[in-house]
């Protein structure tokens, strides 16, 4: 039997979100329902929104996020009902190319749930990154829920299911920082921040945080930058050479850039060491393009990687995060900025664009 709940849509490009009746259909194969209980506001939703991802509109949108399984399909193993969960956007298929060599975490085969959920008219929904959960209830496939320690805040650990994590992994999991490394972090929203704390984990002893947000250079250095720089007022050279006098002359060893502009990736690739990584975990407009001389490629080598959700494996990482949390040892409580109601999605992506939050979450 199908379920009506609410849930918040984009309806056509640029339009304001609009708080709406959802139908669920019955969990097939493989499906479940979760009961939402919290959801993250995150720059992907405004992407979905303002057409920057595709036009398969109307979207459901809401992706960061965490909740209770209430319902389960035929055949489901992997979750039951009653589990707290923290939904992924990638379900790890076991058996693509990149799963057969034992790396899940670029599985290219994830999948979403099978049925589509819609208006009440029948309009079919799109939901972000295979989610939607900016509703009460949503259906997602059996592999993109997580089981965590039902003892955590799931406003908390529901940030998990993105940002959060695509900074942490970008730090850890790409730019494989390890101890004594030197690091700079160029962005410093939640995802900027979330690679700052993910370095000092990592235990680099030199953590840069640039950006042009005074509170956002704040925010940073409370969850561990060592160094700040504002580059308002900074052309590219004066970003690369504030970095490299902070890393004795050379350039930091991993430069994360969790802006995604052409811009801010040359400053990321001139700011690093010699043999230095470059990590992308900023996600750019189909229309931007980089022009840089290949010598200078060839000439600093290194590694220039693109970090897709923190290239983490969801099984493995978001449950050891949760314990880290919970233990202390990982100050997640401080991304959340506000808790809101799902009737104020909008006023949270205006306080987004202006920088005022790190992260709004829907409290359901």
């Amino acid at each position: 039997m199908s379920i009506t709940v609410k849930g918040v849509i984009a309806r056509s490009k640029g339009a304001p979100v609009e708080l709406v009746d959802i139908v669920i259909p019955e969990p097939g194969a493989g499906e479940v329902i979760v009961d939402i209980e919290t959801c993250g506001v995150c720059h992907t939703d405004v992407h979905y929104r303002d057409g920057g991802i595709n036009d398969e509109f109307p979207f459901l949108l809401g992706h960061e996020a965490a909740g209770r399984v209430s319902v389960v399909g035929a055949g489901v193993t992997h979750v039951a009902v009653g589990d707290f969960v923290v939904l992924n956007w990638r379900a790890v298929c076991g058996d693509c190319r990149a799963c057969k060599r034992a790396e899940p975490w670029y599985c290219f085969n994830t999948f979403n749930a099978a049925q589509k959920m819609t208006l009440t008219d029948g309009t079919e929904l799109s939901p972000a990154l295979g989610i939607g959960a900016f509703a009460e209830k949503t259906l997602v496939h059996e592999k993109q829920c997580t089981r965590v320690d039902p003892a955590a805040d799931p406003a908390v650990v529901g940030l998990l299911g993105c940002g959060i994590m695509a900074g942490i992994g970008a730090a850890m999991n790409t730019g494989n920082v390890t101890r004594g490394d030197s690091v700079a972090v160029i962005g410093c929203g939640g995802v900027g921040n979330a690679a700052i704390v993910g370095a000092r984990l990592a235990g680099a002893s030199v953590i840069v945080a640039i950006d042009r947000d005074q509170k956002k250079l704040a925010t940073a250095r409370t969850l561990g930058a060592t160094h700040t720089i504002d580059s308002a007022g900074l052309d590219e050279d004066g970003v690369v050479s504030a970095v490299q006098g902070l890393t004795g002359g050379f350039g930091a060893d991993v430069v994360i850039d969790a802006v995604g502009r052409p811009e801010t990736w040359r400053q990321a690739f001139y700011a690093r060491d010699l043999a230095g990584t470059v990590v992308l975990v900023g996600v750019p407009t189909p229309e931007m393009m980089l022009e840089i001389p290949l010598l200078d490629v060839f000439g600093r080598g290194g590694a220039l990687k693109s970090s897709w959700y923190g290239d983490c494996l969801p099984e493995r990482d978001f449950p050891m995060l949760t314990d880290l949390y919970l233990q202390g040892r990982l100050p997640l409580d401080e991304f959340v900025s506000e808790r809101i109601g799902i009737g104020h999605i909008e006023e949270a992506f205006a306080k987004m664009a202006r920088g005022d939050v790190l992260r709004s979450v829907v409290v359901l």
